[in-house]
């Protein structure tokens, strides 16, 4: 009786499986997944500029509705100098409790048919950076390229405060108050 009970359930689990795969399949021919996107911020104050890059973020575009997603590991920015990534990540973004950033938005307005020619969308959704999360509308621009990879880039700005990123008065003419990021993300059609 229980290996009956047992075969009937694996049974169950399969045929919900195979039945899952076989609606969504399509769906998961829409969906793009990029890997090792580039990430840079800039900072300009009246005595020091500050520039980091990452080129570890990871991103996901789901054509069929829209959506995207995208998450960078805060360590992984680089900066020229060392101590500007300690103070980074120690004072500032306090790395070690908030370790990623994210954005998860949708694309207004529907999305494009073609973008063998660039396609400027605006994609409306929230960033969580340093535990906060705050309303972002980015425009963005959206081209496939020649291997079918489709290319994501962008820049919008943030304000320090509005995520309680606290600037110490003693470097305070050294960080600006508002940071531009911009990316260059490339995606990949998954099957």
């Amino acid at each position: 009786m229980v290996r009956w009970i047992i075969n009937t359930s694996v049974f169950k689990l399969i045929t919900i499986l195979v039945a899952g795969f076989v609606i969504c399949a399509p769906a998961f021919c829409q969906a793009y997944k990029g890997k090792n996107g580039k990430v840079k911020f800039f900072s300009e104050a009246p005595l020091e500029n500050i520039e980091a890059v990452s080129n570890e973020a990871n991103s996901v575009f789901k054509a069929t509705t829209g959506e995207v997603a995208v998450l960078i590991p805060i360590r992984s920015f680089v900066f020229d100098k060392t101590l500007m990534r300690d103070h980074f990540n120690e004072t500032y973004m306090e790395s070690n409790k908030y370790p990623e950033a994210t954005f998860a938005g949708k694309l207004e307005g529907g999305i494009p048919e073609n973008v063998a020619e660039d396609k400027v969308v605006t994609v409306s959704g929230k960033l969580n950076l340093h535990g906060i999360i705050k309303e972002q509308n980015i425009q963005v621009t959206l081209k496939t390229d020649a291997n079918g990879f489709l290319n994501v880039t962008g820049k919008f700005r943030i304000r320090l405060i509005d995520h309680k990123i606290k600037i110490p008065r003693i470097v305070f003419k050294n960080i600006a108050e508002t940071v531009e990021v911009s990316f260059e993300l490339k995606l990949r059609q998954t099957e």
